[in-house]
């Protein structure tokens, strides 16, 4: 009996004789169903959440762990939390069975291999405080399971998110994030509505994980590092639109504090970066307890 993602869609089974258009909007109608299936396990994502923040503000760091497509996708949003919320490069990782050669091109057998599961998370070096996140559409590759009995030896919180209610790791999962997406537009193509499934709850975990930390205020994102000038130019703006400085304010303030959230405090408290410093340090860099 295949797994659901391997199943034959009956709404797109003829989609080889379609047009451009038609097999567009096939695949439209079968990506609808990703966001439906993702509200009904919205309260375990939640919980999740909260978890997540709690074992991060501990000193903790987050690990994704998974092949193919979904390793991909676990290293594109570890990749992302450095830029966007300021977080150390080593606080949420991703790992992909087979390697960095693994991002590009398909590495035979590496799914099924335990020892580079081993391998993976000796590097992660996972400690009490680290969450493990095995991602993979049907559940059942041993390198994401064995990273899960890995973790799970260690005591640590494991989290697996899949498409397949009948995954071979969900006893193995502390929390089981299953996305029921149902049969692919092609099938067994698990980097579409699967894929799409992944990067939607990757998004809400962490996200949700560095808002719980403070790397947000109100919905800005205060913590972006200023790489080029378009991110110069947001960071000045939102320092203007949090603080009710000019621009031209503004972008002094932010040449010294070289943060947001720095800046809107000196602006607010009307004092120098060291106290505006250690204003954020005092409240754990929550900006809404400091102005």
């Amino acid at each position: 009996m295949p797994i659901i993602t391997e199943k034959i869609n009956p709404a797109t089974v003829d989609i080889d004789l379609a047009n451009g258009e038609k097999i567009a909007r096939l695949i439209n109608d079968e990506d609808k169903k990703v966001a439906l299936a993702i509200e009904k396990i919205v309260p375990q994502i939640g919980v999740a959440i909260e978890k997540i923040a709690a074992l991060l503000q501990k000193g903790g760091r987050m690990a994704y762990f998974g092949s193919g497509t979904s390793g991909r996708i676990g290293i594109l949003d570890a990749s992302e939390m450095p830029p966007t919320f300021g977080a150390a490069p080593d606080l949420i990782q991703g790992y992909i069975s087979g390697g960095e050669r693994a991002i590009r091109f398909a590495v035979e057998n590496a799914e099924d291999n335990a020892r580079l599961a081993e391998d993976d998370f000796a590097d992660f070096n996972a400690q009490a405080n680290d969450v493990i996140v095995a991602i993979s559409a049907s559940g059942n590759p041993q390198y994401t399971l064995h990273v899960l009995e890995l973790a799970r030896k260690k005591g640590i919180l494991t989290i697996a998110i899949t498409s397949n209610p009948e995954a071979k790791f969900k006893p193995l999962a502390d929390i089981f994030l299953c996305a029921e997406v149902g049969p692919e537009a092609i099938s067994g193509s698990s980097r579409m509505k699967s894929g799409t499934a992944q990067k939607m709850i990757l998004n809400m975990l962490s996200t949700g994980a560095m808002i719980k930390m403070g790397k947000t205020y109100k919905n800005y994102m205060v913590d972006v590092q200023i790489h080029n000038q378009k991110l110069h130019e947001r960071a000045v703006r939102y320092v203007c639109e949090i603080s009710g400085a000019s621009a031209k304010k503004a972008e002094e303030i932010l040449k010294i504090a070289g943060n947001v959230k720095v800046a809107c405090v000196m602006i607010a408290k009307n004092c120098n970066v060291e106290e505006a410093r250690r204003l954020l340090a005092e409240n754990k860099g929550i900006l809404r307890r400091v102005i």
